[in-house]
């Protein structure tokens, strides 16, 4: 495996990293940096979540489904993860099974109203 800069560092100097390209809206890079990350902390959500955040974001749906789906089994009432896994699905065209995702993301933010 071809070592980049992004591989080097210490997780910490990883996770900043990776937030500027974030935050630079430099999505796929951002995605290369927390895919390994993620890994290597596997039991942490934020990492994942930005991981799925990236993927979104530069349109690689699939994979945000994955992640989103694997932040939501370490944290079942992350609302955030639902919301996005909700709108990550409707992006691809599955309302159906983005509903209940987007019920669940409103009832842990706190809205209740109907639809």
């Amino acid at each position: 495996m071809d070592m980049t800069y992004y591989d080097h560092g210490t997780a910490a100097e990883r996770w900043e990293r990776a937030r500027q390209f974030f935050d630079a809206k430099e999505y796929t890079t951002a995605a290369r940096i927390l895919d390994g990350l993620a890994d290597e902390v596997p039991e942490q959500v934020a990492p994942r979540l930005l991981l799925a955040r990236s993927y979104y974001h530069s349109a690689q749906l699939l994979r945000a489904e994955t992640e989103l789906r694997r932040v939501i089994e370490l944290d079942p009432v992350e609302g955030y993860a639902r919301l996005m896994l909700g709108r990550t699905l409707e992006r691809q065209g599955r309302a159906d099974d983005a509903a209940p995702h987007l019920r669940m993301a409103a009832a842990l933010s706190g809205d209740f109203t109907e639809a």
